[in-house]
């Protein structure tokens, strides 16, 4: 389950990284309190009917804990979006400074969902598995398997809340700038890619292999491949009684060989050979290496992605319409609408691009296998013992491996033939070099993005959600429809306009700004149905009554001049270039149009 749980906490952590912590909770305290103590019952429920004593089988017990963990998302998600768990992490001690904190504890809150549904899940294990885990290791061994998940971005979490708070100028420029970050970044990976195993293998509690036959004859193999490695390990996962075996780190100094003691005592020595022919053949052929490209290229992908979604969110009118559905304020809106859509970007991106190249180079490595043993007999045999011990069906695949069937068809396959091996390393290669130009072209889109592509229609859309927002939260406030009219106007929807001046003079009727802008807009319009210098002419006057400055004059000027009382517009628009002399050009203009008017017979 450690390679599906990847995906539930990358949701997870898409959750936290992208929603910001709200300014106030949308329920009173004791109100959420009170809907998140009922919830925890319910999930409590729905994971003793989840774990029933109807599971019958490892692929139900699979599907068991893998709606549960949904189940976990959903009720985490209640808690982050209706509850604002954020808010009350955010009121932890240096929560504000140290914003990892925040994050830490969203990750402690689904971690604690996770460990209920262990908890439940415990006993219905041990009856379909054979095993006899107590509940407390039960937990403890699935808490430890997946901190390798969630360690990489609470370290750069915190890493990047130190960075953020540093005196020294040049890393300030770094991180300043467009670049910074990401280059950051990616050094943080690499570093991380090459001493994270020596971490997690603590962490795991894993031990030297003995000194004795076994251990000799693994390293006798690992020399014949010319393998390097740290140490060959003893892997207690699930107490020692889960049935695999892993390689991890791509330097010799910090690459580890694991392998449980369950796997050792079920397999011959030609057996074990095998597996750890399998493991070599990840590192021979580059595939750890290739698993970091892969996580890398979701990034850029993700960033590259990431102004295209907003620019269609905020260009959207069905996104707007939703947001004045829903009541929310148009940040956060945007903030939910861009989540779910990395959301599916995420899903699509590991359950089929990762997941193809997982599947794929697990056959790549049992073909390795096929070549180092010479037959196919060994592998097949660990496959038929893994799932005759674990219960697992032969017809059962997952998004990262083939079925033991399908895996140990191909292996036969090969073995019959070797140009089955040859078409499956160009299938390999060949989706590697498309995947690589993709990835290229998709960075160089994403240098060459221009920086203003949020400016023009979308960046209007979303100001006048904002305002509109606004206005609902604050109705008595003048400003908030002035601006909009003000928006409005210049995106010249001059109808929406003239009704938000209007509703803006209905809560200040002296507002001279909005009385001026009216007149403008009544005057100077080239819609016939909306041009009015009746009224423009009226409003101008009391506009300027309540403040004679210089544009507002103008605006009287050009008033009275399209009334047909050109003596007054000139009159006027003396008195405002008086007012403003360094505008001497626009008023000369200004005044010859008008002599123009009164010289004609």
């Amino acid at each position: 389950m450690i390679y599906t749980n990847l995906i539930y906490f990358l949701i997870v952590i898409l959750i936290l990284s992208t929603n910001s912590v709200p300014e106030r909770p949308q329920l009173p305290f004791f109100t959420a309190l009170g809907i998140f103590i009922i919830k925890t019952i319910i999930y409590q429920g729905l994971l003793k009917r989840i774990f029933s004593s109807r599971l019958v089988s490892g692929a139900s017990y699979t599907n068991a804990e893998r709606r549960a963990s949904i189940l976990a998302i959903v009720f985490f998600s209640i808690d982050i979006y209706l509850l604002d768990f954020q808010y009350y992490f955010g009121m932890l001690p240096m929560a504000r400074t140290m914003p990892s904190i925040v994050d830490l504890s969203g990750l402690l809150l689904f971690m604690a969902y996770l460990i209920m549904m262990w908890a439940a899940a415990a006993a219905p294990y041990n009856r379909l598995f054979g095993q006899g885990h107590s509940t407390r290791n039960f937990i403890k061994t699935n808490v430890e398997s997946n901190l390798p998940i969630i360690l990489p971005w609470l370290i750069l979490s915190i890493l990047a809340d130190f960075l953020r708070q540093t005196s020294i100028p040049l890393l300030k420029t770094v991180l300043n700038s467009s670049w910074g970050e990401p280059v950051i970044s990616l050094l943080f990976f690499i570093c991380l890619a090459l001493t994270f195993p020596a971490l997690i293998v603590r962490i795991w509690r894993c031990t030297s292999m003995p000194d004795g036959p076994e251990r000799r004859h693994l390293e006798n193999f690992c020399r014949k491949y010319k393998v390097g490695y740290s140490d060959i390990m003893i892997w207690p996962m699930f107490e020692g009684q889960a049935l695999t075996a892993g390689v991890m780190g791509i330097i010799p100094s910090c690459r580890y060989l694991l392998i449980t003691p369950a796997l050792l005592q079920a397999l011959t020595p030609e057996e074990i050979e095998a597996v750890m022919a399998h493991e070599l053949g990840h590192v021979k052929l580059r595939h750890l290496q290739l698993y970091i490209l892969l996580f890398l290229g979701f990034g850029v992908l993700a960033q590259l992605s990431t102004y295209p979604i907003l620019y269609i969110l905020a260009n959207s009118d069905l996104f707007y319409k939703m947001v004045h559905l829903v009541n929310k304020q148009p940040s956060h809106a945007l903030n939910t609408a861009q989540t779910v859509a990395m959301f599916i970007l995420m899903i699509v991106y590991f359950r089929y691009i990762l997941g193809f190249f997982m599947r794929n180079f697990e056959r790549q490595a049992d073909a390795f296998a096929l070549k180092a043993m010479g037959s196919a007999e060994p592998l097949v045999r660990v496959f038929d013992k893994i799932a005759w011990l674990s219960g697992t069906s032969h017809d059962q695949p997952s998004w990262h491996h083939f079925s033991i069937g399908q895996r140990i068809d191909f292996l036969q396959r090969c073995e019959a033939d070797s140009k089955q091996l040859h078409n499956h390393n160009r299938k390999i290669y060949g989706s590697l070099a498309a995947y690589l130009l993709i990835l290229m072209l998709s960075a160089l889109t994403l240098w060459k993005m221009p920086d203003n592509l949020m400016a023009g229609a979308p960046q209007a859309k979303y100001a006048q959600a904002v305002i509109q927002q606004k206005m609902a939260d604050d109705p008595r406030n003048f400003v908030w429809p002035q601006l909009l009219g003000d928006l409005n106007y210049s995106r010249r929807h001059y109808q929406d306009a003239i009704a938000a001046y209007e509703k803006s003079l209905l809560l200040n009727p002296d507002n001279a700004e909005v009385l001026n802008n009216l007149a403008w807009l009544l005057l100077t319009v080239d819609i016939h149905s909306i041009h009015n210098r009746t009224a423009a002419l009226r409003l101008a006057k009391r506009a300027v009554i309540q403040l004679p400055a210089p544009h507002i004059l103008d605006t009287l000027a050009l008033a009275y001049f399209a009334n047909g009382r050109v003596d007054l517009a000139i009159q006027t628009e003396e008195k405002a270039f008086a007012l403003d002399p360094a505008n001497r050009a626009y008023y000369i203009d200004q005044l010859k149009k008008f002599a123009r008017r009164l010289k004609r017979p």
